[in-house]
């Protein structure tokens, strides 16, 4: 049997033809080459990118500022790369191959950093330790093998979750079940890679060397493409379906162009071809929905539509299937901006907790060992690393028992449980603060450096938003994917991580704002240069509370949420 004969016309596999193929395939069988090939290559973007500021200023020579800009245009880069590679891999290349081909550019790019820091003539000449005096060339390779990290980078992160998934089969009930445990332990994988990389990969970059600090996490890229191409031989595979972008736009021009076409009141005679499978290779035919009904004047038949007697222009007429494509982007869209707040309320992580730090005692009890501000992010991953077993052990169980549904929860309880845990993260930060400055306020000590306060009592904010992440991302992870049509899963992936890049833009206006407003009439502000003479607890308190706003807005958009059905199959979530 030829391979091309276990493919049905919507682009999924067949297993009819010959069920044992479906035995020797996909499930957890495959997911450990698939998890296996994320942990490693968290573990090497993490490992390399938790220090480039310190790299760009010491081994680059550059300024502080000209560093941070260039740390945030790699960073933004990286978030946009995986539309491209959404792009691609919905409509032309299939998951597989892209996260394959993109795998080895990373692996590529990588090399070429740790080249750049360890061979003569590439590696910047230094006259002392962290003294360097790069070239325009060395610096011109750092930068090429950096962004060729950021292209690799944009073709595995909106996929390999994806990719995970599609072990699964939709149409299996038993199978089905699994992948919300699937989307638990995939964020696993995540933060043992990077539990590995915020502690002893950050300790060899500034004590071994970059050389050794770059090489590792290039190995540990060299052992995700292994790991990926290892369980090729037991994968599933999707084809990709398309121009997803091309479709989109067909029900836009078909819809305008019947702007005066009345609907009918039976939706049974909006069009829809007549076949069992979907005119979308790669996707089940959907269920009309009644939201945004103007766009399904665009599967309106009329006698213009055709172009002959037996061809139909799709930018004429559209399918319903091709229509409710549209409503589900469209319907994601409001939950997609909710998490813009919650990602605002994550980048304090890397931000203001740190600054809090700063003024408080870094000593590791009554030793003289500091800890350095930064690594308390491990506590977040650490908490994350608990959560994840006791989620999917002990509370989807404790859930199923009470909702009566499959997974527990269903993915937007999940989420607007974990806002309300992040909205805590605000206040016990905030908390902590008022505390800080009562030591200063009773002990004068507005003038020190650092307040008699112990750094670890920031771990509790570290743990509480460890354990939002449990609940929001995860569940975003997971709703995004269910709720994506099936031909453009990659694209809505890709859409979610877009979250990330624009909390850290929302949290940078809103200091600016914040510093505008705060520090009219010659006062220090909330954010001062001296934070003992400021206020940080009223910056966190105003995250919190915008959270609070952005949940009662998260409530009323669940509320409405239409869930996307395909035809013949139950709802895959209930309200």
């Amino acid at each position: 049997m030829e391979a091309d004969d276990y493919y049905t016309k919507d682009g999924t596999v067949d297993y009819r033809k010959n069920p044992a193929d479906k035995r020797k395939t996909g499930t957890w069988k495959a997911c450990p080459y698939i998890l296996g090939n994320e942990c490693c290559e968290r573990l090497a973007y993490y490992g390399m990118s938790s220090n480039l500021m310190i790299y760009f200023t010491n081994q680059l020579n550059q300024h502080t500022a000209e560093a941070s800009r260039n740390v945030s245009n790699w960073s933004g880069t990286c978030y946009i790369m995986p539309l491209l590679g959404a792009f691609l891999a919905d409509s032309y290349l299939g998951r597989y191959w892209t996260i394959a081909s993109f795998s080895i550019i990373y692996f590529i790019g990588m090399t070429l950093l740790t080249l750049s820091a360890s061979v003569p003539g590439l590696k910047p000449a230094c006259s002392a330790k962290d003294v360097c005096d790069p070239t325009g060339i060395q610096t011109t390779v750092s930068f090429l093998a950096l962004y060729l990290v950021a292209l690799g980078t944009g073709g595995i992160k909106p996929c390999v979750s994806s990719y995970g998934a599609d072990q699964f089969d939709d149409a299996d009930e038993t199978e089905k079940n699994f992948k919300s445990s699937f989307f638990n332990w995939f964020y696993f994988s995540i933060n043992i890679g990077a539990l590995v990389a915020s502690s002893f990969l950050v300790y060899i970059q500034l004590h071994v060397g970059w050389g050794w600090g770059f090489g590792i996490p290039a190995a540990a890229m060299a052992i995700a493409v292994v790991s990926f191409f290892s369980g090729t031989r037991i994968y599933r595979y999707q084809i990709p379906g398309g121009s997803p972008l091309t479709r989109l736009c067909q029900v836009l021009v078909a819809s305008l162009r019947k702007y005066n076409v009345p609907l009918p009141a039976d939706k049974s005679q909006l069009y829809e071809v007549a076949d069992e499978t979907s005119a979308i290779v790669g996707s089940r035919k959907l269920e009309h929905t009644k939201a945004f009904s103007f766009f399904d004047k665009a599967a309106v038949e009329t006698e213009s539509d055709r172009t002959n007697e037996s061809k139909v222009s799709a930018w004429r007429l559209c399918t319903v299937t091709q229509v409710e494509e549209l409503k589900s982007i469209l319907r994601l869209l409001p939950v997609w901006a909710t998490g813009i707040i919650v990602s605002a309320v994550y980048s304090q992580m890397g931000n203001l907790f740190v600054l809090q730090a700063e003024v408080m005692d870094t000593h590791l009890g009554s030793t003289r060992f500091k800890i350095p501000e930064a690594s308390l992010s491990v506590f977040d991953t650490l908490s994350v690393i608990v959560w994840v077993p006791i989620y999917d052990k002990i509370i989807t169980p404790f859930a199923r028992k009470i909702t009566g549904q499959k997974n527990g929860l269903t993915q937007l309880q999940r989420m607007g449980i974990g806002m309300v845990i992040s909205i805590l993260a605000m206040v016990s930060a905030a908390v902590l603060e008022i505390v800080r400055l009562g030591i200063v306020r009773r002990h004068n000590l507005y003038d020190a450096k650092l307040i008699p306060i112990s750094v670890f009592w920031q771990v509790p904010q570290y743990f509480i938003i460890g354990c939002a992440e449990v609940f929001i991302f995860i569940g975003q992870l997971e709703f995004f994917y269910e709720q994506a049509p099936d031909s453009i899963r990659s694209l809505c992936a890709a859409l979610s991580l877009t979250t990330g890049s624009l909390g850290s833009y929302l949290s940078s206006l809103l200091v600016q704002i914040v510093t505008k407003a705060s520090t009219r009439g010659g006062k220090p502000g909330w954010i001062a240069d001296n934070l003992n003479h400021g206020h940080l607890d009223y910056f966190f308190w105003l995250l919190a509370g915008l959270g609070v706003l952005n949940f009662g807005v998260f409530l009323a958009v669940a509320q409405r949420y239409t869930y996307k059905k395909a035809v013949g199959t139950k709802l895959s979530a209930d309200k």
